[in-house]
């Protein structure tokens, strides 16, 4: 069984001119000790998949529809209470942008305790000796435990970061973007870091990104999303050496590569678009050169193409 299962997942914002459909029918899962990556430009609905799984979508957006099961549970029609006993235990997120998720006036030492005493029947004393365990499983000394977030890099605070998810212990691990703004020494430790706690840590994750490396490092399997929707889904190697849908060959085609034939890189022409209204058929066919009549008026159907699945008339 999967650890992770969303099936028909849609998530929407209501606006005056109507629902914006952020997330449109989406679904996948996630086995024990994989880690999914999702890639795709900005907006296509990547972060607001992931917060779904936590339930951190508020108003004007709001999950109409679909499912997100957790070890055979729904989540979905989970009342708050229920939902809390999940976060930081069982279900956990790292954040970007460090220095905006961390309280500016509590010691590093003090949020990661209060992480701990939240979730878990444990003295203060005894949360706070293994708050200091937690920073030297990350790499920083716990000398630095009464210091305050102001006084770390970013690289540091990333890495607190990761020392408050998984204060405890839980079993999946949403990575939102987590190397996002670190120079690539440090964005490289901390792919260092995320790889051996996955091992240590026996953890599922979730990992969000633009950048295209850093999920061929860190991920089994990636899916592309765009407009709402999951346009391939695919173990990370034949995705990268083989893509099937136009879409991800366009946003391979535009990242840069230090092997292979030099050549300019090309950029993907138009634009993602509305959410609102989004057109009819294939949501990326404005865009693919490979678009026929049909694209335009049928949503592709998702089949399987030797284990991996793509939503295409092309193929």
């Amino acid at each position: 069984m999967a650890l992770i299962e969303v099936k028909n997942l849609k998530v929407y914002f209501m606006t005056r001119r109507g629902p914006a459909k952020a997330v449109d029918n989406v679904g996948f899962s996630i086995k024990h000790n994989e880690t999914l990556g999702l890639i795709g430009e900005s907006g296509c609905g990547k972060t607001t998949t992931a917060m779904s799984i936590m339930k951190f979508v508020k108003p004007p957006g709001q999950i109409t529809g679909g499912s997100i099961r957790y070890m055979g549970e729904d989540i979905v029609p989970m009342k708050d209470e229920q939902i809390r006993q999940l976060r930081g235990k069982e279900i956990s997120i790292v954040r970007q942008e460090a220095q905006n998720a961390l309280n500016p006036v509590l010691t590093i030492g003090k949020q990661i305790t209060e992480m701990i005493l939240e979730h878990e029947p444990v003295t203060r004393e005894t949360a706070f000796s293994r708050a200091k365990k937690q920073l030297d499983m990350v790499g920083i000394s716990d000398s630095r435990i009464k210091s305050f977030p102001h006084e770390f890099s970013g690289g540091m605070k990333q890495r607190v970061m990761v020392a408050i998810a998984t204060a405890c212990n839980p079993k999946f691990l949403i990575l939102d973007e987590p190397t996002t703004g670190l120079d690539v020494i440090v964005q490289r430790q901390i792919l260092v870091m995320l790889r051996n706690l996955k091992k240590k840590l026996s953890l599922t994750a979730i990992f969000i990104s633009h950048d295209l490396s850093v999920v061929a490092e860190i991920c089994d399997r990636v899916a592309v999303m765009y407009a709402g929707k999951i346009m391939e889904e695919s173990d990370t190697v034949s995705l990268y050496s083989d893509p099937l849908h136009p879409y991800s060959k366009a946003l391979i085609g535009a990242y840069p590569s230090l092997k292979g034939e030099l050549k300019q890189l090309r950029s993907i022409p138009g634009a993602p678009p509305s959410l609102i209204n989004p057109p009819p058929g294939c949501r990326f066919a404005p865009r693919c050169e490979l678009a026929r009549s049909i694209c335009t008026k049928e949503e592709p159907e998702a089949v399987m193409i030797d284990g991996r699945k793509v939503a295409c008339h092309m193929v």
